[in-house]
């Protein structure tokens, strides 16, 4: 008698985080770990080597040779199409966190809530469903409550995104205003209002979204982003 079983990676650059993942999923018959991975150059080592059928992965693991965040799993779920992943992370950005939706991941779970999230949230994955834990689903309701208010805040203007896209390319504030023939004041205060609404309060993050929701290559910006 065949025995049904769901095959998991788990991916975390923390061996202390991987040794909690594999506790909470131990005691798990269902579940069936083909290997651990702690950059995505692991990650897809291990899934070109052997079928698996969930992902559990942290969302920034740097130095791997596919890189991380939304840019690595974009990669995965089009090199691996049947693959289903699972997002643990500490991020709260709504922005990102919605990017992350936008890249068919529907299971995310918050390392700030309890590890028993874990093995629903796989089971959900693997049948195709929706889990987010309480934290992340709490950012994303408030998210989706926003949007649906007139002045909803995640909504950029198209202005405000034309601002946005030319400063993350490397732009100052003053050559943005001349190239869009506006006052650098207008340019300054278009810039504040669409960082509020990405829910960003420093350049650094406007960056770093830029570059997890694809809206600049990292080798497309300029010196402002150092």
């Amino acid at each position: 008698m065949n025995t049904f079983s769901i095959r998991l990676v788990l991916a975390d650059d923390h061996p202390a985080v991987l040794f909690g993942m594999q506790n909470a999923i131990g005691d798990i018959n269902s579940f069936k770990l083909v290997g651990t991975a702690r950059n995505s150059t692991e990650i897809v080592d291990l899934l070109n080597r052997h079928p698996c059928d969930v992902l559990v992965t942290d969302y920034a693991m740097p130095s791997g040779e596919y890189g991380d965040g939304i840019s690595m799993i974009a990669f995965l779920t089009r090199r691996f199409p049947d693959l289903r992943v699972v997002v643990m992370t500490m991020m709260d950005n709504p922005a990102i966190l919605n990017a992350l939706v936008a890249e068919r991941v529907h299971c995310i779970l918050s390392k700030s809530d309890d590890p028993s999230h874990l093995v629903p949230a796989v089971h959900a994955a693997f049948a195709g469903g929706t889990y987010y834990s309480p934290t992340i689903r709490k950012i994303l309701e408030a998210a989706r409550s926003s949007r649906n208010e007139p002045s909803g805040r995640h909504s950029l203007t198209r202005r405000e995104a034309e601002v946005i896209r030319l400063f993350v390319s490397g732009l100052l504030v003053s050559e943005i205003a001349e190239r869009l023939h506006r006052s650098k004041q207008t340019v300054s205060t278009q810039k504040i209002s669409a960082m509020r609404k990405l829910g960003v309060e420093r350049d650094v993050d406007l960056f770093k979204y830029a570059l997890e929701t694809g809206l600049v290559a990292s080798n497309s910006m300029g010196s402002e982003a150092a």
